[in-house]
């Protein structure tokens, strides 16, 4: 209990910084990269998909006790191997020292290099949403890598939510929770209110074609800043970035779409964020 108590509190403490999502050279393993496939993947619609593509990245052997960890929205497993998260808990003596924890990060059902939308099917992806994400995880657990229990399961923002899903859902296959940056309730008010506007935004733009688009949709430049705004920064912080008129003009002006949101925004459309439209 004091380990998964100071796990917490490192575990918070390096959320907070979450801003870095590329790997770096740290003092553990080096990170493997693998992919799985579930084959016939039933979602939670009845559609079935004959192959879906899993990809995960581990740290640290298979002997050592297995901790899954999961990562936030428009990210990718190596998210995670940032040196604000994975330097402050991997390395020797640390709460998640990977010499003795088998570390497991995938990525999530539409992020990263698992199956998603934009890989060829776009509109005609399968609708999934966080009970879709955990079933696939739990596959990959259960049957990709032969694991019959985990030590602890940790997620970050949307990995979060699915944190508290693994709960639910199966509540014997792993020793401790850490679900951070979230709540095991329904997306609701300004959070719910922001990706509504940017999800119709994008829907209302021509150009997006019913999600069959050939280039980019103009309004996902605006639909990019919808997103900054619901996800990050808060309040005081966009006061102190852009105190005046001109200075939210030029935050506005600069926002990188390539780097807010993945290649193509079919997966936002997709993930109903824990309800349909």
């Amino acid at each position: 209990m004091k380990a998964l108590s100071l796990l917490v509190r490192a575990a918070t403490c390096a959320a907070l910084s979450l801003i870095a999502f590329s790997a770096v050279a740290a003092d553990y393993p080096t990170p493997q990269e693998g992919d799985w496939v579930a084959r016939d993947f039933r979602f939670h619609t009845g559609e079935v998909m004959p192959d879906l593509r899993l990809h995960y990245t581990t740290v640290g052997a298979p002997s050592g006790q297995p901790v899954l960890i999961l990562h936030g929205t428009a990210q990718s497993g190596t998210a995670m191997l940032s040196p604000v998260f994975a330097a402050e808990l991997f390395g020797p003596g640390q709460p998640l020292d990977a010499s003795k924890y088998y570390i497991i990060l995938p990525d999530i059902i539409g992020h990263g290099k698992s199956a998603k939308p934009s890989d060829g099917l776009r509109a005609k992806f399968p609708h999934y949403n966080y009970d879709d994400m955990v079933a696939a995880q739990y596959l990959l657990v259960s049957e990709g890598l032969g694991l019959r229990h985990l030590r602890l399961v940790l997620g970050f923002s949307m990995g979060g939510m699915q944190t508290w899903v693994w709960g639910a859902k199966y509540p014997d296959f792993m020793d401790a929770l850490v679900p951070m940056a979230s709540q095991p309730t329904p997306m609701a008010s300004r959070n719910w209110m922001l990706r509504r506007m940017m999800l119709e935004t994008i829907r209302s733009d021509p150009e997006w074609n019913n999600g069959n688009y050939a280039t980019q949709p103009p309004s996902l430049r605006l639909a990019s800043v919808f997103f900054a705004i619901a996800t990050s920064g808060g309040t005081l912080a966009y006061q102190k970035m852009a105190p005046t008129r001109e200075q939210a003009d030029k935050l506005v002006e600069k926002v990188d779409v390539t780097y807010m949101l993945p290649a193509d925004f079919s997966p936002m459309k997709q993930c109903r964020m824990s309800q349909d439209l």
